[in-house]
């Protein structure tokens, strides 16, 4: 009489048992499918820009160099830009963006494209393979058209300086690659590849158009990708420095040129400091009663002699900081005012 209670107590094992074994499949059939989904996107991104306080818009181009939305680009691509988007070329898809960091002086920013997962990243290569006469490819969104296009062309040149410029001032930028590619205005931040489709170069420079400029016409530049990198890696260790600037950037709300453009001194001196060209209704100057015309001598005891100055300084500052401005007013006279800082563009 025991047996066959016996053999029912095992077949209901085995039943149990399959019925386990078909759950444990499906659920690997579905997480198999999970991880065999197609990465979004190419590894490059149309970055779109609205520059609030310069009442415009601009464009140019991003590296996606984690699938959670890291994304590389040039700083002068982001630089005043009040909102920045990320858009994927052709799946419908966009991102708003944050800055991370950013180098002034490398032309370097890193992005994070808010909520983005599963994105496919850029191919990086090894810049410090790259020869005179190699094959390259430019890829970005030439003329802002928000579609991505090509240029092939040779490596004509390494460790080239240039001075490049714009409507927002000059940098001088070392250790380049110069290729013939017909780079364009809009392709800033996007790759340049090498003849095996890897990231060898940021395309930052071109001679035509808008843009960073002063070069001959059939020249473009890229920084090196491993350059870029270094300045990516000390971004992500927040390890700020004299011009590597991280998270959100302290803001003011003026607008500054060379104190000689409109304070003349006394006595044919040439004077010294900031003139305020210009005041952000509602920014933080202006709610601490800086206005046109005032000259700003100092900010926490340290003198201001250019506009630059004033930049250099706010980069070491964060949003919320407060600072003592001092500053001359039309009148001549001399006075310090407490400020509270808000938070801006990237410079």
């Amino acid at each position: 009489m025991d047996t066959p209670l016996a053999l029912r107590h095992g077949r209901t094992r085995i039943v149990l048992l399959a019925l386990v074994g078909l759950l444990c499949a499906a659920v690997g059939a579905r997480l198999a499918f999970a991880r065999t989904v197609a990465p979004i996107g190419t590894g490059v991104v149309v970055i779109d820009t609205n520059l609030g306080y310069e009442g415009g818009a601009a464009a140019g181009t991003g590296m996606v160099l984690t699938s959670s939305g890291e994304v590389l680009t040039n700083n002068h691509v982001v630089q005043g830009a009040t909102t920045i988007k990320v858009v994927l070329p052709g799946t419908g898809r966009s991102y708003t963006a944050k800055v991370v960091g950013y180098d002034v002086t490398a032309d370097v920013a890193v992005l994070r494209a808010v909520g983005a997962s599963n994105l496919k990243t850029a191919p990086l290569g090894d810049s410090s393979k790259v020869s005179v006469g190699d094959s390259v490819t430019a890829l970005g969104n030439a003329g802002g058209t928000g579609s991505l296009t090509r240029a092939a062309g040779r490596i004509t040149g390494l460790g080239k300086s240039i001075t490049a410029s714009d409507e927002n001032g000059s940098e001088r930028l070392t250790g380049l690659l110069e290729t013939d590619a017909g780079i364009q205005p809009g392709d800033s931040g996007g790759p340049l590849l090498n003849s095996s489709g890897q990231v060898v170069g940021m395309d930052t420079a071109a001679s035509t158009g808008s843009g960073y400029q002063d070069v001959s016409s059939t020249d473009a530049y890229a920084i090196p990708i491993n350059s870029a990198l270094s300045i990516v890696r000390q971004i992500d260790a927040e390890h700020s420095s004299a011009t590597v600037h991280i998270g959100g950037t302290a803001f003011l709300g003026i607008e500054v040129e060379p104190a000689s453009n409109g304070y003349g001194g006394y006595y044919g001196e040439t004077p010294s400091g900031a003139l305020v060209a210009g005041v952000v209704s509602g920014a933080p100057a202006s709610r601490a009663g800086l206005t046109a015309g005032d000259v700003i001598t100092a900010i926490d005891g340290r003198t201001v002699t250019t506009p630059t100055t004033i930049t250099s300084l706010l980069l070491t500052k964060k949003p919320g900081q407060t600072v003592t401005i001092a500053y001359t007013d039309q009148s001549g006279n001399s006075s310090t005012v407490r400020v509270t800082l808000g938070s801006g563009p990237a410079q």
